[in-house]
């Protein structure tokens, strides 16, 4: 069943939970999008009791800021609360994946295990920006004209979600079937919120590549799984130094699997994120 999380300062979230098992709290992608990551639920349903939401502003949640990255941990912490938890294992995806680390950063004592998936690291992102940009101009295609005539006007809602099918449709290795896998995500469509992503990307390139934040990642005591698709557009070489820097993590890097990789791996996912699991019991 659907609840309802209340932030510290009144916005209502959206959440649900189901499984059983060890505790994960889940954190999706974006900034901006919505809670997509109910096949992964379904993959962990025999090992994890999960929790799943929608950040501020976002998909069924109350569209509303502040945005900020603080805000954000706050508000993650506000879902611990909710369920009662003291200590929680957390699933984060992209953007998700920064958001948990980060957490796990400022609270060590309430996680006891970080999965990071299709994370972008901890450079600047001025290191690898560029390459993603070109990797995602070449996966497009024949599709690049209307993506990019999209992108740079004003668009209708329905525009909005062709835009993002086209952009999401990347994220898959398998060409064949990206677009089919991209409106899935797109289904129902409950809309990008722009606001808050430009607000979010733009706070995030200002903390990311500082020596204090490899610091802090050097001294977290808190076992991290990360998990990478190979074929992710974004280059991987950008999670290379969370990985080194990160005292207690392992990798597990998917091969024919892209942005979203329990998707297109969805044996291999289950697999390495579930042994992750019932290691930390």
């Amino acid at each position: 069943m659907d609840e309802t999380v209340w932030t510290e300062d009144g916005v209502r979230l959206w959440a649900i939970r189901g499984g059983e098992g060890h505790s994960v709290v889940f954190c999706h992608g974006g900034p901006g999008l919505w809670d997509t990551l109910g096949e992964v639920a379904g993959l962990l349903a025999g090992v994890a009791t999960v929790h799943r939401w929608d950040q501020r502003g976002c998909g069924r949640s109350q569209r509303c800021g502040p945005y900020s990255v603080a805000r954000s941990l706050a508000d993650l912490d506000a879902v611990r609360r909710h369920f009662g938890l003291e200590r929680m294992t957390l699933l984060g995806h992209s953007w998700g994946a920064q958001l948990t680390l980060r957490y796990a950063l400022d609270h060590p004592e309430r996680v006891s295990g970080l999965v990071y998936v299709s994370g972008t690291g901890i450079d600047r992102d001025a290191d690898w920006h560029g390459e993603y940009a070109r990797n995602l101009r070449s996966r497009l295609g024949d599709h690049l004209r209307r993506w990019e005539t999209l992108r740079e006007r004003e668009r209708t809602d329905a525009e909005d979600r062709e835009f993002s099918v086209l952009q999401w449709s990347v994220d898959f290795a398998d060409r064949d079937r990206a677009l089919e896998h991209a409106e899935r995500m797109a289904t129902p469509w409950l809309g990008v919120n722009f606001e808050c992503n430009a607000a979010l990307n733009a706070e995030d390139r200002r903390h990311w590549g500082t020596p204090k934040l490899r610091a802090r990642c050097e001294a977290l005591n808190v076992p991290v799984l990360i998990v990478d698709g190979a074929e992710d557009i974004r280059p991987r070489r950008s999670v290379d130094s969370l990985e080194r820097a990160l005292p207690l993590a392992s990798r597990v890097t998917l091969n024919g699997a892209g942005h979203l990789p329990w998707i297109e791996d969805p044996d291999g996912f289950r697999s390495a994120v579930g042994d992750f699991l019932l290691g930390l019991r």
